[in-house]
């Protein structure tokens, strides 16, 4: 696997090289653009002024214009290109980025766009879910907001049934192959804004639009209005064709009068048509994009995915129709910024007062519609997320999430298990097993040898299985569990909480959590009662191991304290295990494998001796 991952990188690292030398042409194009345009914008001055001067006034005007001509013809290609070397670069900056996340080179990842949940949540904190070196901030390929914070969201709160599991990781298992759709999307979700770490906000368009939405109707006045115009029209023609008398004054003039008062009234909305038009316009341009995309792109292979993208597909509420709607209305109110034309316009039609309508109806149908696009593309950014990490770590497999209910298979049981946090270089991956619900498994071992990191990789894959994504092992097998754990307790100077307090509270929590309803829980727990001295440590160890052992869960506890090995001739369900080291040349060596057994040596006193301390007389 670690090969194929190999491949991958360097597959991708050619992808990059093309997309550069795209780049690089497309950079040379453009400026032999700019070149030809300036040329234009001279040569026709030069041309028209020699002309000129030869008194042929009017070849020199035709000049001019064909000039303009050419340059808005040239200036249009230059667009194009200009657009195509945009997108080349922002389609560099996602393979790079996958490259990044392949590396772990976390300062070349974007920012994690999350607020950590606080200490009380039952392992956030202690796995890295969130924050800036986090498991959200490996996986997150989102462009919005809400795709993040639904991440974020199934991150923090694992799924428990397995036929829900099941189903998302059916999602993810087809996207996963669609490589040119993740990246597209993700492309298209950012080519409305060059800034790479972006991330559009679709609650904020949501808050204005049900802020803006006025319930009061204007159709009445533009049918009574049209109706005015319309017929004051027809009498000042036929006034002006056959000489009937100028009857068009008693519509024209009640005409005006309305017109203005309602004007006066609803000026608020009248005159901010060009504004709201335009904002509107705005916000919605790199939601456009993605939803014009995802209404049009062939999923029929996939019948999941294409489900879940049935919102952009509906007959009657395509996105694409609706959004070209706005354009038009766009284009209306841009008659505002003419202040005589405007003037004239309103004159003869009620061109504000029906524009200011079609917004209104428009925002009504975008209201409707919206929160289900925006639900169907949070979750199809989420999936995508998984998918890519699982297409970035071709050694990750899919968990078998099992029901429970065979009495004489394992509730859990992983081979070669690693942490994704690790470089492939440097990953220890193990083997490990527990047979039934209630046993422990109570780890020893040295300083540094891998204790704590053995239970972060076993809580970081708990959490990538109920979410539905792949996990780094080559099998996962399990039955549904709730997560708790005791890792990383701080003490807090402000609150005035010791650390061993911090911890007893930890503790009181994570029983308290095996006392409630629901599946079983996974705990783990990280050198239980360091905070005290040895004596009240074994006593109080010996205590809650037992309280653990009486209760539905099961999960690994890491102690310094080998005393607490004697336990297994007193539970029945506990089991020793250990990681060790050797010393080679003077040098302290760690293999990182889980043994079974307690740990023989220790190496403390060693350690401090390796670095020049004196330990006195052993």
């Amino acid at each position: 696997m670690a090969g194929d991952k190999a491949k991958r990188i360097k597959a991708i690292q050619r992808q990059v090289r093309r997309i550069e030398q795209h780049i690089a042409l497309l950079d040379q194009v453009s400026r032999r653009f700019s070149r030809i345009r300036l040329g234009i914008v001279i040569g026709a001055i030069i041309v028209a002024l020699i002309v000129n001067f030869s008194g042929a006034e009017n070849i020199a005007w035709g000049v001019i214009g064909l000039g303009i001509v050419l340059f808005l013809i040239v200036a249009r290609f230059h667009d194009g290109v200009e657009y195509g070397l945009k997108k080349h670069q922002i389609w560099r900056g996602i393979k790079s980025t996958h490259l990044a996340r392949m590396k772990l080179e976390w300062d070349r990842l974007p920012a994690s766009s999350s607020t950590p949940s606080d200490d009380a949540h039952p392992f956030d904190t202690d796995l890295g879910i969130t924050g800036s070196m986090s498991l959200l901030r490996l996986l997150d390929t989102s462009t919005s907001q809400g795709g993040s914070t639904r991440l974020s969201r199934w991150l923090l709160n694992p799924l428990i049934d397995p036929v829900q599991i099941r189903a998302r990781q059916t999602v993810v298992q087809e996207l996963m192959p669609l490589t040119a759709f993740r990246d597209r999307l993700t492309l298209h979700g950012r080519i409305a804004d060059e800034t790479m770490d972006h991330r559009w906000d679709g609650e904020t368009i949501l808050h204005w639009l049900n802020r803006q939405v006025d319930g009061r109707s204007l159709k009445p006045f533009v049918l009574l209005l049209g109706i005015l115009s319309l017929t004051t029209l027809v009498l000042y023609t036929l006034h002006q064709l056959i000489q009937i008398p100028a009857w068009w004054w008693w519509s024209f003039i009640p005409y005006v009068v309305i017109y203005l008062g309602l004007y006066s009234i609803r000026s608020g909305a009248m005159d901010r048509l060009n504004e709201d038009a335009s904002l509107l316009a705005k916000v919605l341009k790199p939601f456009r994009s993605t939803l014009t995309y995802l209404e049009s792109y062939p999923l029929s292979a996939t019948p999941q995915v294409e489900s879940l993208c049935e919102p952009f597909r509906s007959a009657g509420q395509r996105p694409s129709s609706l959004l070209n709607q706005l354009d038009r209305i766009v284009g209306g109110a841009s008659w505002q910024k003419g202040q005589l034309l405007w003037l004239i316009l309103n004159a003869l039609v009620p061109w504000d007062l029906y524009f200011t309508y079609r917004l209104q109806i428009f925002r009504r149908q975008v209201k409707d519609h919206l929160p289900e696009w925006l639900d169907a593309w949070y979750k199809l950014e989420a999936y995508c997320a998984l998918a890519t990490f699982g297409y970035l770590n071709p050694e990750s497999v899919f968990p078998e999430i099992n029901e429970g209910n065979q009495p004489s298979a394992p509730v859990f049981g992983t081979q070669q298990l690693g942490h994704p946090f690790l470089p492939d270089g440097a990953r220890v991956c193990n083997d490990f097993t527990i047979q039934k619900t209630g046993h422990i498994s109570l780890i020893t071992g040295s300083n540094m040898s891998g204790k704590s990191t053995f239970l972060r990789t076993l809580g970081i894959n708990f959490c990538l299985a109920f979410l539905g994504a792949p996990v780094i092992a080559r099998t996962f097998t399990t039955i549904p569990f709730r997560l708790f754990t005791c890792i990383k307790v701080s003490d807090s100077v402000t609150d005035g909480v010791s650390y061993f307090y911090a911890e007893v509270k930890r503790l009181k929590a994570l029983l308290n959590s095996l006392e409630s309803e629901g599946p079983p829980l996974f705990f783990l727990i990280d050198e239980i009662f360091r905070g005290t001295n040895n004596r009240e440590r074994l006593i109080g160890s010996q205590a809650y191991i037992r309280d653990l052992a009486d209760h539905r869960g099961t999960g690994c506890i890491s102690t310094h304290d080998l005393d607490l090995v004697n336990l297994e001739q007193a539970i029945p369900g506990l089991r020793n295990y250990h990681f060790k080291e050797e010393i080679r040349g003077g040098v302290m060596v760690f293999d990182y494998l889980l043994h079974e057994g307690p740990c023989p040596t220790t190496n403390a006193l060693r350690i401090m001796e390796l670095e020049g301390l004196s330990v006195g007389d052993p």
